[in-house]
């Protein structure tokens, strides 16, 4: 088992223009730089080298890098660089989602969201049909986020004030294990990935990791560490708990059917279990609660629910046409000795 402490992972490997600067200005003291930003992709389509740029920057709030300078975190010429990132993510999102009309009650409009939602449905596959190699490229992908869950949305917390905040604390309590550090869904995650052989190490996988899952977690970074977005980072996490029973349990049952025990599906059936709670209380008791009592802040609130599911049906199109194709989803292939 791994000690509770981790170290920080080592920089990934550059996979442009844009990451290679930031790689290579990391790699050095701290000190003012000065950026000209080079040319990129496009940022919703998962743009490799923009999103692994954008990440790495963002992991200075998180965990940071072997080596890396902590002075980076807060240097203002490396700000004004993420600032200008997460400028252009942010007006992509923007300019690619309709006018919404914001009439009506908003956990209703959360649901009338999810229920509209189009994409494949990459938990019914795993549930269904995925291989276990599948299962764990899925997995790789996931511990992009999950082997931190909750931390983007915990920035939150001191940005909201009353029933808003009393229920995003009670939420990220679970979170975190109820008090218990082993029932950590991060550490549960982590012991999913041990029982399928995967290097549960956080971070361990960033190379291996394709830009449109990276901008998933980009996406809460964005709106968890700006204040002015804290509308969309509860609109982020009530539609993430409201559509998470569902798929959680679709994967403990597809480690059930490929032959795994309760080391793997631990996380996942804990997740049916708190996340049928989560879904009113984030729905009401903290995103309806917070649209009544700052309405300024009901349209973020829609728009970082309707980003998660932008970004999110991207990925799921393009891990599922990967498996479809017979071919890796991810960077690297897995090396993996499997054991089932």
């Amino acid at each position: 088992m791994r000690t509770q402490v981790d170290a920080p992972p080592s920089l990934p490997e550059p996979r442009g223009e844009i990451s290679g600067l930031v790689l290579e200005t990391l790699a050095q003291p701290a000190h003012e730089a000065a950026y000209e930003l080079p040319r990129h992709g496009d940022v919703l389509a998962g743009d490799d080298d923009f999103h692994l740029a954008l990440y790495v920057l963002y992991e200075l709030h998180y965990r940071s890098f072997e080596g890396v300078d902590d002075d980076w975190e807060w240097e203002p010429s490396l700000l004004r660089l993420r600032g200008e990132l997460e400028r252009r993510f942010e007006h992509a999102l923007r300019d690619s989602l309709p006018p919404l009309d914001l009439d009506g009650d908003l956990p209703a409009q959360l649901k009338t969201l999810l229920d509209a939602a189009e994409g494949p449905s990459l938990s019914r596959f795993l549930e269904m049909r995925a291989s276990a190699d599948q299962f764990r490229e899925v997995l790789v992908h996931k511990s992009a986020y999950q082997l931190k869950e909750a931390d983007p949305h915990s920035f939150a917390i001191p940005r909201l004030s009353g029933r808003a905040k009393v229920a995003l604390v009670e939420v990220q309590f679970d979170e975190y294990g109820g008090g218990r550090p082993e029932r950590q869904h991060a550490r549960l995650f982590a012991n999913t990935m041990d029982a399928l052989g995967l290097d549960s190490r956080y971070g361990a996988y960033l190379d291996a990791t394709p830009g449109y899952t990276l901008a998933s977690v980009n996406l809460m970074s964005m709106f968890g560490l700006q204040r002015r977005l804290r509308g969309a980072i509860v609109g982020h996490l009530a539609l993430l708990e409201m559509d998470s029973t569902q798929p959680n349990r679709r994967y403990a049952n597809g480690l059930r059917r490929l032959g795994f025990g309760r080391d793997a599906t631990d996380v996942f059936d804990e997740h049916v279990e708190a996340d049928a709670v989560h879904e009113t209380l984030a729905a009401y008791d903290l995103a309806g609660a917070l649209a009544s009592d700052d309405p300024g802040v009901a349209a973020d609130i829609l728009f970082g629910a309707r980003s998660m599911l932008l970004v999110d049906v991207v990925a799921a199109t393009r891990t599922m046409h990967s498996f479809e194709a017979g071919v890796s989803s991810l960077c690297r292939p897995l090396a993996v000795a499997a054991s089932r």
